[in-house]
């Protein structure tokens, strides 16, 4: 045989054994075996496997806090309780970096809106504009109206269509009914359904529609460049043109915005702040944002209003939708769990009336029932976007600087050493427990100081949706099948299969339905 088969065998023996033992003395998490040069780590990972699943089953294998390597880049993946409650507060503002994607660069404005932009004074700005004067308590209340609106049309529209075509598609009701709920707090203007397409806004329409299209295809997408570096030297290697596509995007995303941020200010420009109140005007986050500018433009200018616009209908569209989507999949699954909704809904609200989101701190086992779906099905099943500052200790292993942080929250909240049979949707068991979350095993909206801002205004729009839905409809497998709950491939763990159910109006509300 070949000498120097023997060499290169003997030199790779040495290479991995060198490898393990500096680890050793310098004192870094574990790691799977077989790092390849270039890729490292990255070719354990399946295409047709959703990256929870992947990185649960090397958890299990090879402990719950483990180091691997991306291609360039070193990611710290923690997979027990104690170890994410290390990361996401003793070192929590060590990882409230963000690592730099090509995402970022483009559709985050250089790394600069809140999704994107490092741990600093300017995010902390970005913060607390959206902590306190966008998703509020108060600003919430104040849009509530809208979210009600939004679902009564849905509703509206499901029982009118329910006598030809009882059997529903439900998937692209969610995401439309997201839509125009996010749209409508952001701008006052609908594009999906009833009134969506006035003639003279047509070409807008279409124009919002083709960027929420190409939106979350390419949220979908994977650039392997992120990772290995040298595949953005050679264009022809990036599988479909990202960055071209990225490019285009934005270019498209920042027009639309604009145009929506002029319009309010021309209107704005012919009345007084009285007048915008009068008119129904002033209410648009949109409105709030250009009032604030007028004493604080620094802080306020255009292209920070257009970032934290695109932010709110990225984040609050497609996971929203997901979450809807899930938790009636597993009501028709578990129609026992529906009924007992129905009941609770039925005796705190009766048939005289429709829900409210005044009503949802009344309704506990409706609470439960959305709090068993994030658990079960997060929105976000690995906590992702996170990148150490400096060098830190994480069970008892130093992390390096640059380290990105993977969160597997699916693992955490699907473990069956945390949960009794996790795999069971059983929203009792969050009555049982006596809390809603414990912060360290159930964090559906992330934890910390990058946690999602948002988790007020979802928790409300959900409850409203599965509410209605469950007071004024009965619900149904269209056959004898149960619903097929495969996870399909994407950030936000979508359903693999769009939910198909069929729709029934209850007897008991039909009255008042006829009059909506």
């Amino acid at each position: 045989m070949d000498p120097l088969y023997y060499y290169l065998v003997l030199f790779i023996l040495l290479y991995v054994y060198t490898k393990q033992v500096l680890k050793k003395i310098r004192n870094l998490p574990p790691s799977p075996p077989f790092s390849l040069p270039v890729v490292g780590h990255l070719h354990l990972l399946k295409l047709n496997q959703p990256l929870h699943r992947t990185l649960t089953k090397l958890g299990s294998t090879y402990g719950p806090i483990l180091l691997l390597k991306f291609g360039s880049r070193p990611v710290l993946l923690v997979s027990s309780p104690s170890a994410a409650e290390e990361c996401l507060t003793k070192n929590d503002i060590v990882f409230a970096n963000r690592p730099r994607f090509l995402a970022g660069k483009y559709l985050g404005y250089n790394y600069t809106t809140l999704v994107w932009a490092s741990y600093g004074q300017h995010w902390r700005n970005l913060r607390r504009i959206a902590s306190a004067e966008i998703l509020s308590s108060h600003r919430l209340q104040m849009l509530s109206g809208i979210r009600l609106d939004e679902v009564r049309l849905l509703i509206r529209q499901l029982h009118r269509s329910s006598s030809e075509s009882p059997v529903v598609e439900m998937k692209s009701k969610f995401i439309e009914l997201m839509l125009n709920i996010i749209m409508r707090m952001i701008s006052g203007k609908r594009y999906y359904g009833e009134n969506g397409s006035r003639r003279e806004e047509h070409d807008q329409v279409k124009r919002f529609k083709e960027i929420v299209r190409e939106t979350l295809e390419v949220s979908g997408a994977t650039n392997v460049g992120d990772f290995v570096p040298i595949v953005n030297w050679f264009g022809f290697l990036n599988k479909k043109g990202l960055e071209k596509r990225l490019v285009v995007l934005q270019e498209k995303r920042d027009k639309f915005m604009q145009a929506l941020i002029d319009e309010h200010r021309l209107v704005r420009s012919g009345c007084d702040e009285d007048d915008d109140h009068s008119h129904g005007r002033g209410k648009t986050m949109i409105d709030v944002l250009l009032s604030l500018q007028k004493t604080e433009a620094e802080y306020y200018s255009d292209e920070i209003i257009r970032g934290l616009i695109l932010v709110m209908l990225g984040a609050g569209t497609d996971t929203s939708a997901a979450t809807s989507e899930w938790a009636l999949s597993l009501l028709l699954n578990n129609p026992e769990c529906l009924k007992k909704a129905q009941a609770e809904i039925d005796a705190e609200i009766g048939h005289n009336r429709l829900i409210e989101e005044s009503d949802l701190a009344q309704l506990p086992y409706l609470r439960n029932i959305i709090n068993e779906t994030l658990r079960m099905y997060p929105v976000s099943p690995v906590l992702s976007h996170h990148e150490s500052s400096e060098e830190c200790s994480v069970g008892g292993f130093r992390i390096p600087r640059g380290t990105m942080l993977f969160v597997n929250l699916w693992a955490l909240q699907n473990s069956p050493e945390l949960w009794v049979e996790p795999d069971k949707f059983k929203p009792e068991r969050f009555t049982v427990l006596g809390v809603e979350r414990d912060g360290s095993v159930m964090m559906p909206f992330g934890s910390g100081r990058r946690a999602c801002p948002g988790e007020g205004l979802a928790m409300r729009v959900l409850g409203l949706v599965l509410g209605s839905l469950i007071q004024c409809f009965e619900w149904e497998r269209p056959s004898e099948d149960m619903v097929d709950m495969t996870e399909g491939i994407g950030l936000t763990m979508p359903k693999a299969r769009p939910l198909l159910a069929k729709c029934t109006p209850r007897r008991s509300m039909l009255k008042l339905l006829s009059q909506i």
